[in-house]
């Protein structure tokens, strides 16, 4: 292409690519920043090949890898400073084993009975917010709560207080917050494809949170033995 392409010669273009393409789509990404065409002599919008290149590897982003356009924004970034992409990310664990169906619930006299813990305990960890009945009917305690009360108690077992153990459950919404935000897009748009995908990237994050967590606290902990 020698010459700028009109936003129809455009859409022409790339139908056999993505046969869903509209000019209002096109017009949209320009309106979000993501292309800037140039303007003709006659004031219409002028594509160049970069233009064209640019738009193929949006939607090829957008169609392959279910990418929000914030993410993809970012990406273009990193491209219009010669930087190099980052790879993608490795598979993480199926998603099945991180959304599996929990175990039964449970009341508060038998999660005592499993973890351990004493009715006081049970009570401050349940004031602290560390530990959550279900939020409405009687009192129970999904099985995830369950495996919380029980490291829970190992930590209270070895000294710390309710109180120590809320910022960890803190820190665990917040993260639960930050992965909410990243696949909002794929989760909104409720196709069963975006949301596999969407539980993909749910399932890598956590388990690579986590990894990274102890990594982080292991070194941590060498540099306080070391001392």
């Amino acid at each position: 292409m020698s010459e700028g392409l009109s936003i129809g010669e455009l859409i022409s273009h790339l139908k056999d690519e993505f046969p869903d393409l509209t000019v209002s789509k096109v017009r949209f990404l320009e309106g979000k920043g993501l292309i800037n065409p140039g303007r003709s002599s006659s004031g219409y919008r002028s594509f160049s090949d970069e233009d064209v290149a640019r738009l193929r590897y949006i939607l090829q982003q957008q169609r392959d890898h279910f990418l929000p356009l914030k993410v993809i924004k970012s990406k273009l970034t990193m491209w219009e400073r010669g930087e190099e992409l980052p790879v993608a990310a490795p598979s993480g664990p199926p998603p099945e084993q991180l959304f599996q169906q929990p175990g039964q619930d449970v009341d508060r006299d038998e999660l005592r009975r499993v973890t351990g813990l004493s009715s006081r305990q049970v009570s401050e960890l349940v004031d602290n917010r560390v530990v959550r009945p279900e939020p409405d009917g009687p009192e129970r305690f999904p099985a995830e709560e369950v495996a919380v009360a029980t490291q829970a108690q190992r930590l209270l077992a070895y000294g710390l207080e309710p109180r120590h153990l809320r910022s960890l459950r803190i820190s665990t919404d917040r993260d639960a917050e930050l992965l909410a935000a990243l696949t909002a897009p794929l989760v909104r748009a409720r196709s069963p494809e975006s949301r596999q995908h969407a539980a993909e990237i749910l399932a890598g994050c956590a388990d690579a949170m986590e990894r990274m967590r102890s990594a982080a606290l292991s070194e941590g902990l060498r540099r306080l033995m070391a001392e």
